[in-house]
C-alpha cells in the first residue's frame, strides 16, 4: 500500500493557511495525488471531469450565497424598498400574503429553490415588508423590525413545508411510498400527495389569517412605541438632572 498520494492532503493544509487561492490549492492537490497514485494525466483529467459533472449543481447552489451577498452590496435591500414604496396598495400583509400563496404554489409544482431565507427572504422579502410598514405606519420599533423579519422566515418555512408534500416526486412523499410498500400495503405516490391537498389549504388559510391581521398588530405596536416615546424622554431627563444636581 503506497502512502504517497496522501501528498494531496500536505498540499491543501500548506495551502490554504498561507491564503493561497483556494481554487489553485484543490486543483494542485487534486494533480499531486494523482500524480503519485501514478494515474496517466489523462485518466487524471477524466476523473477530474467526472467528479465536475457528478457535482456541478452543488457548485451552483454554492455560488448562490457569494452572488446575494455582492447584490446586498450593490444596494439590493435599499432597491427593493424603494420599489414597494411606490406602490400605493402595498402593505405589510399583502406582501407576505403573496408570498405565501406563491411559495406553496412553487413547492407543490416541485420548484422548491424558487424562494429560500437566502436568495428571497433576507434581500427581499425581509426588506419589503418592512418599508411597506414604515409607509403605512411610520418608524417602526427595532423590536417591530425583527418581528416582521421573523414573521417573513416562518411565512417561507410554512409555504414551502406544506406546499411541497403536495408534489408526487417529493423525497417525504417516496419515503411514505416506501415505507408502506414495505408494509405489504399498495399505495400510489400521487395518492399520497393528493392527501396533502388538504392540510396545504389549512396551512394556507390558517397562516392567512394570521398575516390578514398583521396590519392591525403593527398599528397598536407603533401606537405604544410613540406613547411610550415621550415617558422615556421624561425619565431620561429626570435621571441626567439627578445626576448633575448630585
Amino acid at each position: 500500500m503506497s502512502y504517497w498520494p496522501l501528498l494531496g492532503i500536505a498540499v491543501v493544509v500548506i495551502g490554504l493557511p498561507l491564503r493561497a487561492n483556494p481554487v489553485l490549492v484543490v486543483t494542485a492537490a487534486a494533480l499531486v495525488t494523482g500524480l503519485a497514485a501514478r494515474l496517466s494525466p489523462l485518466a487524471l483529467l477524466e476523473m477530474i471531469g467526472a467528479g465536475f459533472l457528478k457535482n456541478r449543481y452543488l457548485l451552483l447552489f454554492a455560488l448562490t450565497l457569494p452572488v446575494i451577498g455582492v447584490l446586498e452590496r450593490r444596494g439590493l435591500k435599499e432597491h427593493a424598498q424603494q420599489w414597494i414604496i411606490g406602490i400605493r396598495r402595498a402593505t405589510a400583509s399583502r406582501i407576505l400574503l403573496a408570498y405565501l400563496l406563491l411559495r406553496q404554489v412553487a413547492a407543490a409544482f416541485g420548484l422548491t429553490s424558487l424562494g429560500g431565507h437566502a436568495q428571497a427572504v433576507r434581500p427581499l422579502i425581509a426588506p419589503m415588508t418592512e418599508a411597506a410598514a414604515e409607509k403605512v405606519h411610520g418608524p417602526l420599533p427595532a423590536a417591530t423590525r425583527e418581528r416582521l423579519a421573523a414573521l417573513a422566515a416562518g411565512t417561507d418555512n410554512i409555504g414551502v413545508f406544506f406546499g411541497e408534500d403536495i408534489f408526487f416526486a417529493f423525497g417525504a412523499v417516496l419515503l411514505i411510498n416506501g415505507f408502506f410498500r414495505d408494509a405489504g400495503i399498495t399505495l400510489e405516490p400521487m395518492h399520497i400527495a393528493l392527501w396533502g391537498i388538504p392540510t396545504a389549504l389549512a396551512a394556507l388559510v390558517i397562516h392567512g389569517l394570521r398575516l390578514w391581521r398583521l396590519e392591525r398588530w403593527l398599528a397598536r405596536e407603533v401606537a405604544a412605541a410613540h406613547r411610550a416615546a415621550p415617558a422615556d424622554r421624561a425619565a431620561t431627563a429626570d435621571r441626567a438632572a439627578t445626576g448633575g444636581g448630585s
